[in-house]
């Protein structure tokens, strides 16, 4: 993989370019996207983003969110897409899987694959050109970067400063975990003095829901929650029935695996989801505790320090009982906080 500054002179002519991220796209992976979208139809590119699958209603503000595909109801015009780009940007995700049914077309296509990405173990072989840097906060300030070093600055317009600026709030948790470096700070002041309102984006990411989640909210926390005060873990469990009797959608569990890191003590929070085809955990905790490896290890996953995720193919019953057998392999980790 090429050094991402290698990519910066070929900007310049104009080609076929497809964006793509991982399949359920957070506010990250759809800023990141749809920024870079328009900064290279600035350019005169010929440009389509592709998602893996649909993504939350909450993003739908975003402006060019109406010209993205969904892949899996758009399976054949998206394969032609790809099979014909000169370029493929994979952003916020460091391995090909992460595309779910899209990665065999991606992993075949003729055109390039470049990289830009936060999350640790990069699949650097895939790639032509690319970027992986874990220090960053997110995919969003990575673009930033990209724009700005690629010699593009004067083109961040409106619509682009309130993509990015949609990630830079979703990766950092509005700006409460570490990952919130003064460069995030100096990219905020940047976008406010070129104009940018920030309330609105908060709206439309954190107050744009229906009275069923939270409905669901008040139901999985009096019901699905268990502690562990020895461990200082908290656990929450989402049943199939659950995600039915509340109609719960694509992003309305966003955020839920957060809310008990706010119980005095809790060093680890975990939520596993019983969706249809796999039983999808999140985990997220505070400190020294390695969420990364922790998921790694056990739950076919990864991701950050802090903050990552996993999934298995076993029943609901049988992973909360593994993870309730290997979470006391981490009594001295935990303990202490």
């Amino acid at each position: 993989m090429q050094a991402i500054n290698e990519l910066y002179p070929l900007l310049v002519t104009p080609a076929k370019v497809v964006i793509t991220t991982h399949q359920k796209p957070d506010p990250d992976a759809m800023g990141s996207s749809l920024g870079l979208y328009h900064l290279l139809v600035q350019l005169g590119h010929q440009v389509q983003v592709i998602s893996p699958t649909n993504w939350a209603a909450f993003l739908d503000w975003m402006p060019g969110s109406e010209k993205v595909l969904n892949y899996e109801i758009t399976i054949d015009k998206s394969n032609t897409i790809i099979n014909e780009a000169d370029w493929i940007f994979c952003l916020d995700f460091n391995a090909l899987n992460r595309l779910k049914r899209m990665a065999t077309v991606v992993g075949e296509a003729k055109g390039q694959r470049v990289l830009i990405d936060h999350h640790r173990e990069p699949q650097t072989e895939v790639f032509a050109y690319g970027v992986s840097d874990v220090t960053k906060s997110s995919t969003c300030e990575m673009m930033y970067d990209f724009i700005v070093k690629s010699g593009h600055a004067d083109k961040l317009n409106m619509d682009m400063m309130q993509c990015l600026y949609a990630g830079l709030i979703g990766d950092t948790g509005s700006f409460r975990f570490a990952s919130a470096s003064a460069s995030v700070f100096e990219i905020v002041a940047d976008f406010k003095r070129r104009g940018l309102e920030h309330t609105s984006i908060h709206e439309n990411i954190y107050d744009n829901f229906l009275e069923n989640r939270f409905r669901f909210i008040g139901h999985v926390l009096s019901n699905r929650l268990e502690i562990d005060y020895q461990l200082n873990t908290a656990l929450i469990w989402v049943t199939k029935q659950d995600l039915l009797r509340y109609q719960i959608k694509t992003g309305d569990t966003e955020g839920l695996v957060n809310y008990p890191l706010g119980i005095q003590g809790i060093k680890l929070a975990c939520i596993v989801i019983d969706r249809d085809e796999k039983r999808k955990w999140s985990f997220r905790s505070k400190g020294d505790f390695d969420c990364n490896t922790f998921a790694r290890t056990h739950f076919n996953g990864g991701g950050h320090f802090n903050a990552a995720g996993g999934e298995t193919d076993d029943s609901l019953d049988t992973t909360l009982k593994h993870f309730k057998e290997v979470i006391h392999n981490y009594k001295s980790q935990l303990e202490t906080f």
